[in-house]
């Protein structure tokens, strides 16, 4: 029956299965039994092998020196780069004072006034290579051992050590623009009636001697340094030096044919071109950039880097309100904003904070350019009330806000007043020093350049404009005089 087939078929199928797994569990066991008694066998005794002995210290030593010559290398590389670039933008500040001094002049003394300005840039940087750089940095110089008040390393730029931390070339360079800088200053306050060889007297002796001794007092490790005097970028030590110069200059020189009535009244006299002032001091804003971060002199580590933008915004804000300063109080003064007022003030601000622009907070460095913007519309009101003729207001700007900017130190809250590195009367001292310096031997070199004839143009000359009297061309051929003044 198909029943019995199919549990026919059924059991022999299952005793097939039975068959098939009794072999596979029996072929388990023995597999593992295998595997047992491996496990359990004695295992053969270890080959040892030399012990490897560690690599010596010393060893690591060259990759470590390597690596630490690199990132000494990485560094110089990056101080001297930036310091180069910004010696560049001081450099440029030549062409600011170029535009401001040109615009803020009649047009027949243009040619004059670029052309003074270029010869301090060239006749200064060569003597400063000459003879300055050894005067202002004498102990860099190798077996020079200088007294704190003067000292000379010798010609030419000093050689170079191995534990340099800038290329000597590259010193010399920012050096050099910061020297013509002070040079170019007295420009504008004795333009329109100095005569060209006579300027160029000045220039080769405040260049050559007169800004490198006292830059070598404060800078170069002399007596005010060692006195604890403190001026970052040069308020005194550059503007001041400028500043002082120019006030000399213009009182042997006298006034501008004009420039006062014979009962001393001030009969003002405009510039001719506003837009080129307004253009001067735009580059010189900018080139204040090279001027105080570059007086930070390192640039490599987070310190130094969180320094320099401290003091490139100190440098903003001050002049920014120097400016609303100085136009606010002309303004109330003269009835009108007065576009010279407000680039003055902008000026002033930025002398004022070069001096303390790395110690002072943000708010004090508004305060530094606020005060700076009233004090250089005192000073030009003051210089007009003395009939002192400053064409373009180089003693305000340079001379008092370069005194503002080192006293300030020791008046307004500053890190080097609260560590007690400073006080008020060092910085008196200092700048009284540096300042007086710079007048007493320019008043004594400008009074001997007039007792010889090589100082002040003739009176026709000047009329005529010294553009064509002492150089035969125009600077805008066809297009004769200035602006007409405002007849009182």
């Amino acid at each position: 029956m198909n029943w019995i087939r199919c549990l026919r078929v059924t059991s022999v199928l299952l005793l097939l299965v039975g068959l098939v797994s009794y072999n596979a569990s029996q072929s388990a066991v023995a597999q593992e039994a295998g595997a047992v008694a491996e496990t359990e066998a004695p295992a053969e005794p270890a080959v040892e092998e030399p012990a490897v002995e560690p690599e010596p210290a010393a060893a690591e030593e060259p990759a470590v020196e390597e690596a630490e010559d690199a990132a000494a290398g990485i560094g110089y590389a990056l101080d001297n780069l930036i310091l180069f670039i910004t010696a560049v933008l001081v450099l440029f500040m030549q062409a600011g004072f170029a535009m401001l001094e040109a615009g803020f002049n009649s047009a027949k003394n243009t040619v004059n006034i670029l052309f003074k300005n270029v010869m301090d840039c060239s006749l200064g940087m060569l003597l400063f290579f000459i003879v300055g750089f050894g005067l202002m940095y004498p102990s860099s110089y190798a077996g020079s051992d200088p007294s704190p008040y003067f000292g000379f390393g010798g010609f030419g730029i000093y050689e170079a050590t191995a534990d340099q931390t800038f290329s000597p070339q590259v010193d010399w360079f920012f050096q050099a623009v910061f020297c013509a800088t002070a040079a170019t200053i007295v420009s504008g306050a004795v333009a329109g009636r100095t005569k060209f060889e006579g300027y160029l007297a000045y220039s080769a002796v405040l260049t050559a001697l007169v800004y490198p001794i006292s830059g070598y007092w404060k800078w170069g490790g002399g007596w005010l340094n060692e006195l604890g005097f403190q001026d970052f970028a040069g308020s005194a030590v550059v503007h001041g030096v400028g500043g002082f110069a120019g006030l000399a200059g213009a009182l042997i020189l006298g006034p501008r044919l004009g420039r006062f009535s014979k009962d001393g009244k001030s009969i003002p006299m405009p510039g001719h071109n506003m837009t080129f002032a307004a253009l001067g001091v735009f580059i010189l804003w900018v080139g204040w950039y090279g001027f105080n971060p570059g007086s930070q002199l390192a640039f490599q580590s987070v310190s130094d880097a969180d320094a320099t933008v401290l003091i490139a915004t100190n440098t903003t804000l001050a002049a920014a309100a120097g400016v609303v300063a100085a136009t606010m109080l002309g303004w109330v003064l003269f009835k009108k904003p007065d576009l010279s007022m407000g680039l003055n003030g902008a000026l002033a601000g930025l002398v004022g904070i070069t001096a303390c622009c790395d110690c002072m907070t943000n708010w004090m460095a508004i305060v530094v350019g606020l005060v700076a913007g009233v004090l250089v519309v005192g000073g030009i009101i003051l210089l007009d009330k003395l009939k002192i003729d400053d064409p373009v207001g180089a003693w305000p700007v340079h001379g008092l806000c370069g005194v503002w900017g080192c006293m300030a130190i020791g008046i307004l809250p500053n890190v080097h007043l609260e560590s007690g590195a400073t006080s008020f009367v060092t910085q008196a001292i200092g700048t009284l020093a540096i300042c007086g310096w710079s007048f007493a031997t320019m008043i004594g070199l400008f009074a001997a350049l007039k007792a010889v004839g090589c100082l002040r143009v003739s009176a026709e000359e000047e009329q005529a404009g010294l553009d064509v009297s002492e150089h035969g061309m125009q600077a805008y051929p066809g297009i004769g005089g200035s602006m007409p003044s405002p007849t009182t």
